[in-house]
């Protein structure tokens, strides 16, 4: 028992990646006893991304943090099951490392292993994750509960004209979502207007046209 337990937290890296598993244990633990079962969605909100959206940059280009997303299927199936894996690969890769890199003799460098090791466990993601993906979608997980966007209103973060894909902040209950939208008629709109959300069209863009309010009515 000494054994495993000095394995568990020595060195320093095992320490944190064993605190941060135990961390989403003891989530887990706490959901399965407050009566919501395993209810990978209770209480749990992305804040600033929409599942099944796809964010683009000001030239409207996927931008590298979605493709990111992508690559591990955030959006696909639940987040925190996705946040557990990434912890328990991490966590199973660091304990290896120990063993076979002889790490309690690097004192605090150990620590520089997490840098290799969370790399290794992305790639690893990508794989572990689908099959799960399609486990969740034979269960009928659509991700969370979806928001009806049509006639909200909210600022533009890039301007957009033609058939140019921009970026749409809009705020719901003191919730961020960050959309993809493109101009409705065609028309130029500018970088920081208020926008109003008309139609939903494939693959998650929005038109939008200018709110029309007596603040800027001409």
């Amino acid at each position: 028992m000494a054994e495993l337990l000095n394995l568990l937290f020595y060195p320093l890296s095992n320490g944190i990646m064993t605190v941060l598993t135990g961390m989403s244990l003891l989530y887990w633990v706490f959901m399965f006893f407050s009566g919501d079962g395993i209810d990978t969605d209770a209480e749990f909100h992305m804040g600033d991304v929409s599942d099944g959206d796809v964010n683009t940059d000001a030239d409207g280009e996927v931008s590298f943090g979605s493709k990111v997303l992508e690559f591990i299927n955030i959006g696909k199936m639940p987040l925190m099951v996705i946040v557990t894996l990434f912890k328990f690969i991490g966590w199973i890769l660091t304990l290896l490392s120990s063993i076979f890199l002889g790490l309690a003799n690097w004192g605090i460098k150990s620590v520089l292993i997490l840098l290799p090791v969370f790399v290794i466990t992305f790639v690893i993601m990508h794989y572990v994750t689908k099959p799960l993906v399609k486990m969740y979608k034979n269960l009928g997980y659509n991700g969370e509960e979806s928001i009806d966007f049509l006639g909200r209103t909210g600022t533009l973060k890039s301007t957009i004209e033609n058939n140019k894909i921009g970026i749409l902040e809009v705020t719901i209950q003191k919730d961020v979502f960050r959309l993809n939208v493109k101009s409705q008629t065609g028309n130029r709109i500018e970088y920081g207007a208020e926008v109003m959300i008309i139609k939903a069209v494939e693959n998650n863009i929005y038109e939008v046209q200018p709110n029309i309010t007596l603040h800027n009515i001409n």
